[in-house]
């Protein structure tokens, strides 16, 4: 059975903004309020995604069987035979989340989404090239990066739709870093993901990850997550391994994150025609 963890004290104080406009006390009670509901429901298996097409949630369940045949795969999907289960896992995701950005029903949410489905997209991409340099599955690299925010979708598809609302977007946004983490962990968990990709989305955050002799995918999300964030900024770019064991499990130095840097653009230029 899935179970969701509440933030630490760390995560939950860097999820919260220091501006003259934080939410009031009352909002934020509303928004934590709202939070441990959904981490109640999560963590006994009830997963509720508002417009999230069910087809992909068959997909899930039928890769997670190991009994399930490539022509039963074909059958629900109308799959390519040849493609792996995590490329046609990623495939059925990019489809759901494409389908819910243009819902109506979530238009309030429009900008944020398109924001989470582009970053996505780029974790996605650079998992994959970190992860080529580990002995690790490049395909389940790249599903888990796509995957690594679903409980920020999951949390935002399910406070816009929250019949009584959240009160202010500020009291829940500063509220959402700290949970989406394990949220995403056990929606992934009810859903068939393998462990693995479920452990990595869930300490995603975990930068004080102890070192180890071989790299998980927890330690190239992780390492993905930062080289994401230094993409975003101005060139000469400082990418802040010191101190993140996750960088030394996986053998990447400093120069090798510039190489996958460089390599980054095109990769999500192309895996961004892929799915469209």
């Amino acid at each position: 059975m899935p179970t969701v963890t509440a933030p630490t004290y760390r995560s939950g104080a860097e999820s919260i903004p220091a501006s003259d406009a934080a939410a009031t006390l009352e909002e934020r009670a509303t928004a934590l309020a709202f939070l441990q509901k959904l981490a109640t429901e999560v963590s006994k298996g009830t997963v509720d995604l508002p417009c999230f097409p069910d087809v992909v949630v068959r997909i899930s369940h039928a890769l997670a069987d190991p009994s399930t045949t490539s022509e039963r795969v074909v059958t629900i999907v109308g799959a390519e035979p040849r493609l792996g289960k995590q490329m046609v896992q990623s495939t059925a995701m990019s489809y759901a989340m494409q389908q819910m950005k243009n819902e109506a029903s979530l238009r309030g949410i429009a900008q944020p989404l398109t924001e989470l489905w582009n970053k996505s997209i780029a974790v996605a991409s650079i998992c994959k090239l970190v992860a080529a340099r580990t002995k690790l599955s490049a395909d389940e690299a790249f599903l888990t990066g796509l995957l690594h925010g679903i409980g920020k979708l999951y949390i935002m598809a399910r406070a816009v739709s929250a019949a009584n609302g959240l009160g202010g977007e500020q009291a829940w946004m500063e509220l959402i870093s700290g949970w989406q983490a394990s949220i995403g962990e056990a929606v992934l968990q009810s859903w068939g993901f393998a462990e693995q990709m479920c452990e990595a989305v869930g300490h995603q955050d975990d930068f004080d990850r102890r070192w180890k002799h071989e790299a998980g995918l927890v330690d190239v999300l992780i390492a993905s997550l930062v080289l994401f964030d230094a993409r975003n900024t101005p060139e000469p770019r400082s990418i802040a391994t010191e101190g993140i064991n996750a960088f030394l499990s996986i053998g990447v130095t400093p120069a090798d994150c510039s190489a996958i840097l460089e390599r980054a653009d095109e990769e999500i230029r192309l895996i961004h025609e892929a799915l469209a």
